[in-house]
Formats: C-alpha cells, structure tokens, sequence
C-alpha cells in the first residue's frame, strides 16, 4: 500500500456525509483478505460516529499507515501473515500506548482473548460476530474500555477468582509465542520457514517446539504436527 492508497482511503470515506458538528472516529483496518476489509467498511459505512481512514494487508504497511494517518483505533487480524498479527499488537502497543486495537479472529477465543489482552490489545471479537457486536466493541474500546464477549469475560473472572496454579486445559500452558508457532506448525511451516517468519533463529524455533511438546504430552515431531493440524482445523 503507499501514499497514495492511504490517501483514497481516507477521501472516499466521505466526510461530508456526516451530521454537522461530529467528528467521526477514524478507524484502521488491518487484513490481509480484500473481502473482509470490504465487509468491514460496509459496517461501519452505516454509523456515523465511525469512518474508515485507511487499509493494510501487512505489518509493514500498517506501521506506515499509522504513522501518517494517526488513527483513532486499529481493527487488526491475528492471523495477518502468518499470525504476524500477534507481533502487530506488540509492536503498536509500544509505540503507540494509548491506540485502541481490536483483534479481529477466527481463532478460538477462549484460548486467544486474554492472551491477545495480556500483549496490548484492547478487545476481541470472532470473524463471524454480527456487525452491531463489531460497532459496539469498536465503541468500547474507543470508549477507553476492554471488549470481549461475555462468555470469555466470565471465564477470565472465574479463572482469577479461583487462582488457578496450573491449567486444565494443556494448550493453556502454552506461552503466546508457543500458541503462534503451534499455529504455524498447523499451516504446515517449517521449522526453517517459523524462524524466518518471525525474524527469530531455527535453535530458538526449535527449543520452542521442544517446549510445545513436553506441555501437550506429545513424543516426536509427526504428533507435534498432527496435533497443530488438527487444531488449526477446529479454528478456521
């Protein structure tokens, strides 16, 4: 995306459809998919305190469009890249404090909401919520406030309140690292291909497959990948 594609962005929002005297909240929509974007702005088309600023398919172009366009919220896919989406949130909640992000996902929120929480996100919905849950948690989060569903912020409270030393579930042993490489495992990486994605080395790559499968119990490699494969295909 450059400069000019951010530019025809923010122009064909159409400020001039506004009532008078209200600023719309310019948001960011980060997506590698052309339809879900699109979809995306069709929503928010239709409300009138939120318009549409801009677009990215990368991080990289996310980064630029932040920095040009100041947004006043991030809609952003956890799954851009190869789930280099994580990183995103990490990335801007370091440079950029106080920019709400929502993570827009079809991963299983109840394994990946507190998690993104816990990295800079502000909120988190599923792909396949309705459009009057997407304008509201996009309202929440401007609003200052957290979103998630109530099912997984009754989970979280319930979690905290009984102080839990250790999951029951084993994938919530996992670190957030170890989620995204078991992720990227399921898509079918390579150690070789994980590593450069992440812009980390094949030994860290490795040690962290090592750890995946002591937490889940697995013995060897072909289990490693038969578990992410199978996982992968209950969230997508």
């Amino acid at each position: 995306m450059n400069q000019t594609d951010i530019e025809a962005s923010c122009v064909n929002a159409g400020a001039e459809d506004f009532p008078e005297g209200v600023r719309p909240r310019r948001i960011l929509i980060v997506d590698n998919h052309p339809v879900v974007r699109l979809g995306l702005m069709s929503i928010m088309k239709g409300a009138a305190d939120l318009t549409v600023c801009g677009e990215a398919e990368t991080v990289n172009d996310a980064r630029a469009a932040i920095a040009q366009l100041g947004p006043d919220a991030v809609i952003c896919d956890i799954s851009l890249n190869q789930f280099e989406g994580i990183e995103l949130v990490r990335t801007v909640r370091a440079h950029h404090p106080l920019l709400p992000i929502l993570v827009l996902s079809t991963q299983d929120e109840a394994l990946y909401a507190e998690r993104m929480l816990s990295v800079g996100a502000n909120g988190y919905i599923m792909k396949d919520a309705s459009g009057e849950v997407l304008l509201t948690a996009l309202r929440r989060v401007l609003g200052g406030q957290p979103y998630v569903s109530a099912a997984v912020g009754n989970s979280i409270v319930l979690k905290h309140t009984k102080k839990r030393v250790e999951a029951t579930d084993p994938m919530e042993r996992l670190s957030t690292r170890e989620l995204q490489i078991l992720l990227m495992i399921g898509k079918g990486l390579s150690t070789r291909e994980t590593a450069h994605a992440l812009h980390l080395s094949v030994k860290t790559i490795e040690s962290h497959r090592q750890r995946i499968r002591n937490k889940l119990n697995l013995r060897n490699g072909s289990q490693l990948l038969r578990f992410a494969m199978a996982d992968i295909h209950k969230t997508v």
